[in-house]
Parts: structure tokens; C-alpha cells; sequence
């Protein structure tokens, strides 16, 4: 994190930083970031870019690569029932990853919807993004939460278990779940989600 710290800058100004944090729970030395790019052609013209920037080369990805054990990337987009959130003030991130069956929205989208709008309603956590994969893994959508810290959320879910809004709603969702990780994200010191 150190070299992303000191660099970073060298890479934001190609394209835009949505978020980056360390791991803390659900996987042990990793790091997570999104990037915004604004279509493919853009994702390809950054990579040229950054192919061909020679401090970047230098200064971050030859001291980077050596040290690096496994990358995996995905294309998403933000669902059109939600908007990018911001928090007011630094807090704690947890990624929830779901793998749905086949299908697709025309399936599981309602109902999945319907289970994400019912936690946010309990207004323990706040929503950032819900993003389905175009690349990777399909049929996978990711739920990024903000909560002010980890017993904050804690106790939040526990008091959404006990919710029957919560609970009917998901219930209806989990018939087209397959799996479902939890990862708590910890933001870096130039996340510009905090």
C-alpha cells in the first residue's frame, strides 16, 4: 500500500478512482478498487495510456509486479435502480458478493431488489453501489454498504434479522441465490470513498 499511496497519482490522472481498500475480513493481504471508465474504448485508451506512461512503469508497476501473486478483474456496471452514494463522513465498507442462478434481472432482478431496498429502509447501513458483472463471473452482483464502523454493522444486521420486511424479502430472494461472500473493506488513506 505504501508504493499505491506514493504513486497513485500517477495512475488517477488517466482515469477515475471510485474507491480502494484493504481487505480486512473474508481474505487475508488483498486489496479491492473500482475504477469508473465512461465505455470500453475509454478502459482501452487508459490501459494504452498507462502501457505507455514511463514514470508509472518505473515508479509503481516494475516495483509492483514482482511482489503481486494474483489480480482478478471484472466489467460492471451500476444497476439502473441505483445511484452511486457518497458517505458523509469515513467509516467502514463491506462488499457483499452474490453469485445468482442463471437467468439474469428478467429471473432474480426483483426480487433481489426487493431484498436490497428492504435493508436500506432499516437505515442501519447506507448504500453505495449495486453493481451486476458484464465480465467475470456472470450472474454475480456486488452490494457495496457503508457503515460508520464494524459493530455499527454488527448490530445493524442483527437488528435487520429481526425485521419481517427484511426477512420475507430476502427470503423470496435467497430461492435464486447460489452463494454469497462477505468481504470488510478498510479505505486507504487516498480512497476517495472514506
Amino acid at each position: 500500500l505504501f508504493r499505491s499511496n506514493e504513486h497513485i497519482h500517477l495512475r488517477t490522472c488517466h482515469s477515475e478512482l471510485i474507491g480502494y481498500w484493504f481487505i480486512e475480513f473474508g481474505g487475508l493481504n488483498k486489496v479491492f478498487h473500482i475504477w469508473k471508465y465512461d465505455s470500453f474504448a475509454h478502459r482501452t485508451a487508459v490501459r494504452t495510456a498507462l502501457a505507455q506512461d514511463e514514470q508509472w512503469q518505473q515508479k509503481y508497476m516494475s516495483k509492483m509486479l514482482p511482489i503481486l501473486d494474483k489480480q482478478d478483474n471484472e466489467i460492471t456496471y451500476l444497476v439502473p435502480w441505483c445511484q452511486l452514494g457518497k458517505p458523509e463522513k469515513e467509516g467502514v465498507y463491506e462488499m457483499v458478493s452474490f453469485q445468482m442462478k442463471p437467468g439474469g434481472p428478467a429471473l432474480w432482478g426483483d426480487a433481489f431488489k426487493a431484498s436490497i431496498s428492504a435493508h436500506v429502509r432499516t437505515g442501519y447501513t447506507k448504500l453505495i453501489g449495486v453493481f451486476h458483472t458484464e465480465y467475470g463471473l456472470l450472474n454475480k452482483v456486488h452490494v457495496l454498504w457503508w457503515n460508520e464502523n464494524p459493530d455499527s454493522r454488527a448490530s445493524g444486521r442483527h437488528f435487520a434479522h429481526e425485521d419481517a420486511r427484511v426477512v420475507a424479502a430476502v427470503r423470496e430472494s435467497v430461492r435464486f441465490l447460489v452463494s454469497q461472500k462477505n468481504m470488510l473493506l478498510m479505505p486507504t488513506p487516498f480512497s476517495p470513498l472514506k
